[in-house]
């Protein structure tokens, strides 16, 4: 379902895209005032490869191993000046958890995860055919509907993580532009399984790399 559901909105992308390109009129320019609504397809890349300990700290021979996913998100970018705009970021996406090392590899737990990320961005060409930008900002990592596995109980707490961005607009015909854009997010997690017995801190640290259309407002 989550393969399909990526295919079509992948497909639904590449069809605005074509179909923008496909209008004759000039782009249209952005600046002070104007927004920018994206609707991409995101991949959120965790980098967990973090030692699972006992309570007591010894180190149990385990690590943190946990999946990317690949979901539809939407972005929306304000211009509060002609060459500063403020980016936010909309989705959600599923990961499972696993415990591995030696001859184990288990899953413990599955998650969604919203992960707003809010940025302010540096636009020094806004209005060329191919617009680079760089941001900075803040995410706040939001845990929900987990799904315990294997007899394991895991608890993963909520927080705040700092963000860099890098990205590009490519400004096609009328108010239409095609986005690609990459974030770094430093965001560490407790993890406790099994009311303790079991833990770790986690360094989940994603990318999180999307493609999308973009229409001006």
């Amino acid at each position: 379902m989550k393969t399909a559901a990526a295919l079509l909105a992948a497909a639904s992308v590449l069809t605005l895209a074509g179909a923008a390109y496909a209008q004759p009129a000039a782009p249209e320019p952005v600046g002070k005032g104007r927004l920018i609504v994206t609707a991409r397809m995101t991949g959120v890349l965790p980098q967990a490869d973090d030692a699972i300990v006992t309570a007591s700290g010894a180190d149990s021979g385990l690590k943190v191993d946990v999946s990317d996913d690949w979901m539809p998100t939407l972005g929306f970018t304000y211009f509060v000046a002609d060459h500063w705009a403020v980016e936010a970021i909309l989705g959600a996406t599923q990961h499972e958890v696993r415990a591995k090392g030696g001859a184990t590899d288990v899953a413990v737990h599955e998650t969604w995860v919203l992960p707003p990320v809010v940025t302010l961005q540096y636009r020094p060409t806004p209005n060329a055919t191919i617009s680079p930008y760089v941001g900075a900002g803040v995410s706040y990592m939001a845990f929900f509907d987990g799904q315990d596995k294997n007899g394991f109980e895991v608890d993963l707490d909520d927080g705040f993580g700092m963000a860099l961005q890098a990205g590009a607009d490519w400004n096609l015909s009328g108010p239409w532009t095609l986005n690609l854009d990459a974030k770094k997010v430093w965001f560490d997690t407790d993890a406790k399984i099994n009311n303790g017995a079991l833990k770790s801190s986690v360094s989940l640290d994603p990318w999180v790399v999307s493609l999308g259309v973009g229409r001006k407002f």
